[in-house]
């Protein structure tokens, strides 16, 4: 018997998310845990498997749509089986759906409605002998106009009117093109680039190119938002002889050189800042809610730049493990989050995040927490400049550090701590081993 299939929710924080790719077609037989399509979620690009047998009859939604779980997106049965009543079912449930998010009790985005006034209340009484319409006359106006008036109440999904908010756009001026005129994201879109290319005549000037914002961004912008307003940020900078760190990676890639493989200065500035973490234990923590969690393990999140934004995944056990096998895992993480291959475990329950913009020639930056981390290493670029060793000037190697702390759980003293311990080690990489 035919079903309708819903989108799955394909991690626990996934709030929406972009149908990229339908792999499975209309026609094509499924099987238990075939991949349908693959979908953009808050995290990565996830696979949606089939949990039913059968032919893919309907694809209700085409490629590139934004949905919330658990809206029908396909429908599953034997082949030539009638689905005209599963077809109705779903119209009349997204014609209900438009009709309730339409409701001014839900949130309204309507004209006034007129309203019958009596003939003695809709205007002044007229003067004697003037030329004013009698209370009749008004009257029955009134009574005339009692019917809601075109482009009044708009027919929208809760997605569309959440769309034209951001955009700014009035969904009185959008034409619908959906069942009774109800208005589908693919109206705003359009609706937008005719707005743009009315702009660019009108000014004589290019339009602004458009994007539409992908889930990750969106996600980014909101935790973002909620951690700069509600996490109490204080910032510490350390500036560090990063010369006896560089050396000691030098020596190391010497030793590796025969097994292929190598490790970068941040593999080193990883492991330095979880041995640090494991020697100021009260920075290994997170904020949440009522209580502070002091981590008995050090996970570090990564920042990786990719195309669409910035992803954590995350290094586990970094206190634990050697210099050679945190390059290798490092490289790995990275890779697939450039991929979008990672798993939703792979970025979750971060002990400590580090940023490192050192590459691009920063020398020194304040990274924004991670929630609910208490705390984000910011990491500079190498400066080659002259310093003062034992009275003389010697060319020397620099480097800033900036530490965001989370002041609820991590008190000034405790964060200088923290990065007093990191100096000693990455200045005496030795350290790493006691």
């Amino acid at each position: 018997m035919a079903k309708i299939i819903g989108l799955p929710k394909l991690s626990p924080t996934m709030e929406e998310g972009t149908l990229v790719a339908w792999i499975k077609k209309e026609g094509d037989q499924v099987e238990v845990d075939d991949l349908l399509a693959e979908v953009e979620t808050d995290k990565a690009t996830m696979e949606f498997r089939s949990f039913d047998r059968g032919v893919l009859l309907k694809i209700l939604v085409p490629e590139g749509e934004t949905l919330e779980p658990d809206v029908p997106v396909a429908i599953i049965g034997k082949a030539g089986e009638d689905i005209s009543g599963l077809m109705a079912e779903v119209e009349s449930a997204a014609e209900s759906a438009a009709e309730s998010a339409a409701e001014p009790a839900a949130e309204p985005v309507s004209a006034p409605e007129p309203v019958s006034v009596p003939a003695a209340e809709s205007a002044p009484e007229s003067a004697p002998g003037s030329g004013a319409g009698s209370g009749t006359d008004s009257g029955t106006e009134s009574e005339g106009a009692t019917e809601v008036p075109s482009g009044g109440r708009v027919l929208s999904s809760p997605l569309v009117r959440r769309l034209a908010r951001e955009r700014s756009i009035d969904l009185r001026d959008v034409q619908g093109s959906g069942p009774r005129g109800r208005i589908v994201k693919r109206d705003i879109d359009s609706f937008e680039e005719g707005a743009s290319i009315s702009f660019s005549t009108t000014a004589e000037r290019l339009p602004p190119r458009v994007v539409k914002a992908s889930s990750m961004r969106r996600t980014i912008a909101r935790r973002l938002t909620e951690s700069t307003q509600t996490t109490p940020h204080y910032y510490l900078t350390i500036d560090v002889d990063i010369g006896p760190l560089a050396d000691a990676r030098k020596a190391m890639n010497a030793e590796l050189e025969a097994a292929g493989k190598k490790v970068s200065l941040n593999d080193l500035i990883i492991k330095a800042a979880a041995v640090a973490l494991r020697r100021v234990p009260e920075v290994n923590a997170s904020w949440l809610g009522k209580e502070i969690h002091y981590h008995q393990v050090v996970d570090i999140s990564i920042a990786v730049a990719v195309e669409d934004g910035l992803m954590t995944p995350v290094l586990r056990d970094a206190d634990r493990k050697g210099v050679a096998q945190i390059a290798e895992e490092v490289r790995d993480l990275a890779g697939r989050a450039r991929d979008k291959k990672l798993q939703p475990e792979d970025m979750s329950n971060g002990t400590f995040s580090i940023s490192n913009l050192g590459m691009f020639g920063i020398e020194a930056f304040t990274a924004v927490i991670n929630p609910p981390e208490g705390a984000i290493l910011a990491v500079g670029t190498i400066r080659h400049e002259p310093v003062v060793e034992d009275g003389a000037i010697v060319p020397g190697r620099r480097m800033r550090f900036t530490m965001s702390c989370d002041h609820r759980l991590i008190d000034g003293a405790t964060g200088a701590k923290f990065m007093a311990a990191f100096k000693r080690i990455a200045e005496s990489p030795l350290n790493m081993l006691l």
